[in-house]
């Protein structure tokens, strides 16, 4: 799991960029937070679902890519149940289902207080390449 939490770390950009630390990394599973900042702020003075849900989308692709696999999204939703305007907003994916060619996960977006902020849904594909490629340029 360390590879992968290191690739995500490396690769992900824009996670970095809206400064999301990735916790742990398991089989299936995966966990994140965010630190709310200034810049994750919409015009109503809370957390833009934007970033609500790039911390989401980033837990879901580290999760469902963690077998090594390259897994690619092809559904999402979210639902925002409470507005988010401090604090820290905390993400854990968990895998519902896997089979051969698609894998579903749950995740909740959670606030320091425990509150659920979002419940966020997705679906990927699972291709044959492996996520981390041996011959592909590092940096």
């Amino acid at each position: 799991m360390h590879e992968i939490k290191a690739f995500f770390a490396e690769h992900d950009h824009f996670a970095r960029h809206a400064g999301i630390e990735l916790l742990e990394v398991e089989p299936g599973m995966a966990r994140a937070r965010m630190q709310i900042k200034p810049y994750h702020f919409n015009g109503a003075n809370t957390v833009h679902g934007g970033a609500i849900f790039t911390l989401a989308d980033f837990v879901f692709a580290v999760a469902s890519n963690s077998y090594g696999p390259m897994a690619m999204g092809i559904n999402t939703s979210v639902s925002f149940v409470k507005a988010a305007i401090s604090g820290t907003l905390y993400a854990e994916a968990e895998e519902q289902s896997r089979n051969t060619k698609l894998a579903t996960y749950t995740v909740n977006v959670t606030d320091d207080s425990g509150d659920l902020i979002a419940l966020f849904q997705g679906m990927v594909y699972l291709k044959k390449a492996p996520i981390i490629s041996k011959d592909a340029p590092q940096g």
